[in-house]
């Protein structure tokens, strides 16, 4: 087995969780607050597949798929390429208005067939020690950093949703999260 394996299956764990996170959702759903002043699951995948569009195309050397491909309007969104939903205040997380599920799968599709591309065809080892400066982020890092990272971001986030599912959806086969 070759290391990027290792690195795919990790995204592609994280594409699973994020499917069953969202899996029979409403907008209201997606929207609704566990409690005040927290995160709703809408807020925390649209933030974590962000992530993933801005970190890795920008270690590939791309225009993030948010500007190039217009999906910040999928989103009703400006298309600013740094907005990610990080230090949103308490109250724009409560503005953000999430649209359908399918419009969430499909944009982390369109991401993940360029991350899969990516892996298999350009990350070897050198790439995987090449430095590089984030333009958005303003910092110099490595691209194992930076995959490190989005490895760990996503999961942590993609928990939390399914956390807030469920609270929502109560738990039980087939509800929110218990025995899954």
């Amino acid at each position: 087995m070759k290391w990027q394996n290792l690195i795919l299956e990790a995204f592609k764990r994280q594409t699973q969780e994020l499917e069953k996170a969202l899996e029979g959702l409403t907008e209201e759903d997606l929207n609704r607050q566990p409690a005040p002043d927290c995160n709703p699951i809408g807020w925390l995948l649209w933030h974590t597949i962000r992530s993933i569009d801005r970190n890795m195309l920008e270690l590939m050397g791309e225009e993030q798929l948010w500007t190039k491909d217009k999906w910040h309007a999928r989103f009703g969104r400006e298309a600013d390429p740094a907005e990610t939903g990080v230090g949103h205040t308490a109250a724009q997380v409560k503005a953000f208005k999430a649209p359908p599920v399918k419009v969430f799968l499909d944009y982390h599709h369109t991401i993940m067939s360029k991350v899969d591309n990516y892996v298999n065809t350009r990350l070897d080892e050198k790439e995987l020690f090449r430095g590089y400066m984030s333009p958005t982020l303003k910092k110099e890092m490595n691209v194992n950093t930076a995959i490190a990272a989005q490895l760990w971001h996503g999961g942590s986030h993609i928990g939390q949703a399914d956390y807030a599912r469920g609270l929502l959806k109560g738990q039980g086969k087939g509800k929110g999260w218990y025995g899954r």
